[in-house]
């Protein structure tokens, strides 16, 4: 539907309000409007939708309830308020933007905002007057994420090479309390799990991650409407948390992981700056060391330290950790081939048939491949390294399924009954194939040639075949469609056509 939110999104926001957020909250996080997150509340509460989503849900069935009930007839043309009237009058005691709405309502009924959309021009133009305002954190609401400026050198002790290693920085917005890692670099793969081991420092999850715009957790770094890594977002979701990244250009978005920063570089860094290191494990337990300090540092002014903060205040407000730690995986899109199979570094696994030819998205971790249709899980297997194929039973076409049965050693029985020429050209496909799938391919069309031609014409076919030394599908079909099968052979040599092959691979070849 055109104009729509994806599902993630509109997962998203049942997710979040399910959790407790507001609904400005959740359009912060999201980059929504406060209008589209009103919006689809308003429409799942209608429709009794709430999360989770029951298992067997796709998009399609959860549009099919959200929008079986349109509302048409909203006026093209809006009277644009007095936002100067507006911002004078609300200075008054008791006046409120929903006060102010009504009496808008009352000038202008037949072209007026609503409610919602109200509040969201009024406070976009107030925006306009750039006002900056000190911000205060409240416990356990927000995690501010960086990476230091400053990179440390390791050294290899063998070559001599120089490997540069970036510093994660995450600071909780209450206590101040830190953390930092030393990561080889900043691609998804060691950012993701520099979040996962900063969980398990501070033992919880806060309510709202505030990311620096890093390429690696955002794909598009825009001020309005930043394009989350879907890597990124899944591992947001697994912790139950959500995320809004700092705007562009914008240090006042996250002042305390800009601190926090300063201080890593100040504290930690600098004092670490004559060290030589050999591995990144030697990094990292220095700055364990000094980040202990650090969090014990006794504050200039006020009392307490970041870790006695945290202790007292912020660390029980913390959301728990789930049950194991979030796995990495890496998301793509691919399309489902003819022959309902997805390819991922050279290996073929299945999804259902009706798949075929789609688009889909893959998640790939260290030991899994799942495959997603609309939302919807509907194919996972186990991790395979290397070259080859994995097929479900339940997947395949049923007129396939009897053909899972079939080994080298029965294809080439087969062949032998319909005579020795067929099962001296069978035994060369199996040997030149590079994969089984590939020779099993070529063996169904065999059976369709013999089903059309009849088995003394086939064996005729294949006799040619092997004369002339090709081993082409479209070549053998060639010879029984023109009947050049039933022409006598000009033989140029008198050397009989080989028709044992001992050289033959085994089933056991192509596990």
């Amino acid at each position: 539907m055109k104009g729509t939110l994806s599902m993630r999104k509109i997962t998203e926001i049942l997710r979040l309000h399910t959790v407790g957020f507001g609904q400005r909250q959740i359009a912060r996080s999201l980059n929504l409007s406060v209008g589209a997150v009103h919006k689809y509340l308003q429409l799942s509460k209608k429709a009794n939708v709430t999360w989770p989503l029951p298992e067997d849900w796709d998009e399609k069935q959860l549009r099919r309830f959200l929008f079986k009930k349109t509302v048409s007839g909203v006026p093209d043309k809006y009277t644009v308020p007095d936002f100067e009237w507006i911002d004078q009058e609300l200075k008054h005691k008791g006046v409120t933007l929903q006060l102010l709405h009504e009496e808008y309502k009352l000038q202008y009924p037949n072209a007026h905002y609503q409610y919602t959309q109200f509040c969201h021009i009024y406070r976009a133009w107030k925006k306009t007057k750039k006002l900056s305002m000190r911000q205060s954190h409240k416990f356990g609401e927000e995690l501010f994420i960086d990476y230091a400026g400053t990179k440390v050198p390791i050294v290899d002790p063998k070559t001599g090479h120089v490997h540069h290693a970036s510093i994660f920085v995450a600071v909780l917005g209450g206590s101040h309390y830190t953390f930092a890692e030393a990561t080889w670099d900043q691609t998804l793969p060691h950012w993701i799990g520099s979040h996962v081991r900063a969980f398990c420092y501070f033992g919880g999850v806060p309510a709202l991650l505030v990311p620096d715009n890093l390429k690696s957790g955002v794909h598009y770094a825009c001020r309005y409407d930043p394009d989350i890594n879907p890597s990124y977002a899944d591992m947001i979701a697994y912790y139950n948390t959500a995320v809004m990244p700092a705007r562009p250009y914008k240090p006042k978005d996250k002042p305390s992981v800009e601190g926090g920063v300063l201080l890593v570089q100040r504290w930690i860094l600098a004092r670490l700056r004559h060290h030589i290191f050999h591995s990144l494990e030697d990094l990292n337990h220095a700055i364990s060391g000094l980040l202990t300090e650090l969090n014990d540092k006794p504050f200039q002014k006020k009392e307490g330290s970041r870790y006695s903060q945290f202790k007292e205040f912020e660390q029980r407000t913390l959301k728990p950790l789930p049950g194991k730690a979030y796995t990495y995986g890496e998301f793509k899109r691919l399309r489902v081939g003819f022959d309902y199979h997805i390819e991922v570094e050279k290996h073929y696994y299945s999804v259902p048939h009706l798949y075929a030819r789609q688009e889909v998205d893959v998640r790939i971790s260290a030991h899994t491949i799942e495959v997603f249709a609309q939302g919807k899980r509907i194919a996972s297997h186990e991790r395979k390294q290397g070259p080859g194929t994995t097929t479900l039973t339940l997947h395949m076409l049923p007129s396939h399924r009897h053909h899972q049965e079939w080994t080298p050693e029965s294809c080439l029985e087969w062949a032998l009954e319909i005579g020795p020429y067929t099962h001296a050209f069978m035994a060369s496909i199996l040997k030149n194939k590079a994969h089984l799938r590939q020779a099993y391919r070529f063996f169904l069309g065999l059976l369709k040639l013999s089903r059309l031609f009849g088995s003394p014409r086939l064996e005729k076919a294949c006799e040619r075949a092997l004369f002339y030394s090709v081993y082409s599908y479209k070549t053998l079909s060639n010879f029984l469609e023109k009947r050049l099968d039933q022409e006598p052979l000009a033989r140029l040599q008198e050397e009989p056509i080989p028709l044992e092959h001992k050289n033959i691979r085994g089933s056991h070849y192509y596990q």
